[in-house]
């Protein structure tokens, strides 16, 4: 059964109830007197009875006065008497009685006269305890007092929830009047959805009788329907002294202002925790759209419900903003909403190129060098911060009511504009939220700046090391060669990582792999010294152990360099291979006939510590056997053992995949990651009979 149903039940009757006091005539416990025109008692009530002392008998026919009044008292009160029943009027007023154990008593009065239908005049007399009636005087005044005066809203509804009374605060904070109040239900004084709860919490306190106490709701009255108001609200049910339910008591606090500062002090917190996100999560890598990324993900859905973030073109090709540009050319790096929506599709896709029109917020932006903040945007206004009609059309669709541009700065430079928008979160931006956006865009506009600088250098770098890097051809005597170089991904620039492949006498071959310590132009141009340096050496028809210590003392003086290099000869008539190694990770040689190894050398110094001597070593090697050389890139990461990075590689080798081009680009494929750190030099040559088709003779 619903509560509807169990209020619309008929209320028992009387005889079906236990006896008690049900109301305040009860607990007054009011006296009925009734006497002749004479004086005498005609008729007398039980409360009577209970409140003087004298049974029915002893007192119906008696004279009133004499039973119950001391003889100084008769006659003032035959007086009195007299004049209700001469002129009708009644009288009202405390009077000392006499009760029967002969003390005394102070008695409320209520005279007055009655005619029955011969014309016979009777005084009806009503009497209480004046003891008892006075405290209840005082209580109902304080109660109307405070009901009237107080700050608080105080309601009593019945149980069908219908406004019975309404002080004057409530009305005031409700915009509907006292009277305006009075027989209208709960939800028709206040629709809102939020008071949807509120009414059930009502239904459940009438059903259960469990009061509700500081219940906050927060909504909008007819007393100021732009601006959420909230109340600390209690609820009680009412009932009479027999049990039976009257309806609801409704206690309520404005606490708006508690309210806003909480959510102030909660804001603030946000936008600590939003300051420290951004420190810990933008500019994590130094690579541009990733760093622009970012900026966009702490900011929604925290602060905005979409972001965008546009670089200048000519930032991302040159390293500097071309002022004298008209219109700008921007290019979109990022973008991030909160939830799927039609804004999407007016928001230019990251990696595409764009101008904005003069009154666009990014133009504005880009002008002034100031943000720009608009709390409220109509339909109408949409086309301000769209890129075209079709766009402003999307944005209304979306609901989006609020905008922000913010500027990114770094080092003194307009490099790029970032936009915000609201349109689910129904509060519009602030100044406070602009100067969080502010910040935490002036942190990533560095970052993405150093990370463009980056990108500049690196590309200059990269471009440098592969210019100094050989082309080798896929055929030498007895050897079939493969090479790739891979720049590094992640944080590190570009390294001083090469290889070598050099033509000696007597169908002989020179095969180096080396890595110079450092990254960056530097490293670069000392790798081209050291391998110009090789190339010259190798010529001098030196063994190996002889050419790493020259190349030791010429490092020594590119002081503060330091290089680990393998260097190995191959000779197709003797089918041997001598190697020397200075601080490198070993060769593998992969046989023909037996599973692949790492080539047992000793290990020697890297070139430029100095002062050690390298050692060379003789290897066999027959047709079909492949040598791999490689750099430290292709097997080193920050999480796992090098001897178990070592293991991988050897079972990767084994069997052979294919022509020394397959071999490398598998090797690249299952040991190389995206984000690795380090670049990677590595040298494949497999050998053949001499005087095959192989040779290209």
């Amino acid at each position: 059964m619903s509560r509807a149903d169990q209020r619309a039940e008929p209320p028992e009757y009387p005889e079906a109830r236990a006896s008690g006091p049900s109301g305040l005539l009860d607990l007054l416990g009011v006296a009925a007197v009734l006497a002749e025109a004479d004086g005498r008692i005609d008729m007398w009530s039980p409360q009577a009875e209970e409140l003087f002392g004298y049974t029915r008998e002893e007192a119906v026919g008696q004279y009133a006065a004499h039973l119950l009044l001391s003889p100084e008292h008769r006659e003032t009160a035959v007086r009195l008497f007299a004049e209700v029943m001469v002129t009708g009027r009644g009288w009202a007023g405390s009077f000392p009685v006499r009760h029967k154990d002969g003390s005394s008593l102070l008695v409320e009065f209520r005279n007055m006269r009655l005619t029955d239908n011969l014309g016979d005049h009777y005084a009806l007399g009503l009497a209480t305890d004046r003891a008892v009636l006075q405290p209840l005087e005082r209580k109902l005044a304080l109660s109307s007092q405070l009901v009237a005066q107080a700050p608080i809203g105080l309601a009593v509804l019945d149980t069908e929830l219908r406004y019975v009374a309404v002080n004057p605060a409530l009305a005031s904070m409700h915009g509907v009047s006292e009277a305006g109040h009075l027989g209208r239900s709960f939800r028709e004084i206040l629709p809102g959805e939020p008071f949807e709860a509120a009414e059930n919490q009502l239904l459940e306190v009438l059903e259960t009788g469990l009061p509700v106490v500081d219940r906050q709701v927060v909504g909008r009255t007819r007393a100021d329907p732009d601006r959420d108001h909230a109340w600390a609200v209690s609820i009680y049910r009412l009932q009479d002294h027999g049990g039976n339910v009257l309806g609801i008591a409704n206690v309520v606090v404005d606490v708006t202002d508690r309210y806003e500062a909480a959510r102030e002090a909660d804001r603030a917190q946000q936008r600590l925790r939003l300051m420290a996100d951004g420190s810990s999560r933008i500019g994590t890598t130094l690579e541009v759209e990733r760093t622009a990324q970012e900026l966009a993900d702490v900011l929604v859905p925290d602060l905005a419900d979409m972001v965008a973030v546009d670089v200048l073109d000519s930032v991302l090709r040159t390293g500097r903003p071309d002022i004298g540009e008209k219109p700008p050319l921007f290019r979109a790096l990022a973008v991030r909403t909160a939830y799927p929506t039609d804004a999407s599709d007016a928001i230019i896709a990251p990696g595409q190129l764009t101008t904005y029109h003069a009154d666009h917020p990014a133009a504005h932006v880009l002008r002034t060098g100031q943000p720009l903040l608009i709390k409220h945007l109509d339909s109408g206004e949409l086309g301000r911060v769209a890129a075209d009609d079709a766009a402003a059309e999307l944005l209304a669709r979306a609901g989006v009511h609020t905008d922000m541009a913010v500027p990114l700065i770094a080092r003194g430079q307009i490099i790029g504009v970032m936009g915000l928008a609201r349109a689910r979160n129904p509060e519009p931006f602030d100044e406070n939220d602009l100067t969080l956006a502010w910040e935490l865009a002036s942190s990533a506009a560095l970052s993405i700046d150093n990370a463009v600088l980056h990108q500049h250098i690196r590309s200059a770098a990269e471009t440098l090391q592969r210019s100094l890097l050989p082309q080798p051809s896929p055929r030498r005597p007895g050897l079939e060669i493969a090479a790739r170089y891979r720049p590094a991904q992640a944080f590190s620039e570009v390294g001083g990582d090469w290889y070598d492949v050099i033509p000696l006498s007597g169908d002989r071959t020179a095969l180096a792999v080396g890595d110079v310590m450092g990254s960056g132009i530097p490293a670069a141009t000392t790798m081209g010294r050291l391998r110009t340096a090789t190339s010259t050496l190798a010529g001098l028809d030196l063994a190996p152990s002889r050419i790493l210590s020259h190349l030791d003392r010429i490092t020594q003086g590119l002081d503060p360099y330091i290089a680990t290099c393998v260097y190995a000869v191959y000779d197709p008539h003797l089918r041997q291979l001598q190697v020397a190694c200075a601080g490198h990770l070993p060769p593998v040689l992969v046989r023909a006939d037996a599973p692949p190894e790492l080539l047992e050398l000793p290990t020697g110094t890297p070139l430029g510590v100095g002062g050690v001597p390298f050692e060379t070593t003789t290897f066999d090697m027959v047709p079909g056997d492949q040598l791999v050389l490689y750099t430290d890139g292709l097997v080193e990461t920050r999480d796992d053992p090098i001897d178990r990075r070592l293991g991988d590689l050897l079972r990767l080798l084994s069997p052979p995949h294919g022509s020394a081009e397959e071999t490398c680009d598998w090797l690249l494929r299952r040991l190389r990651k995206p984000a690795d750190h380090d670049d990677v030099a590595l040298l494949i040559a497999r050998a053949h009979p001499l005087g095959t088709p192989a040779d290209g003779t």
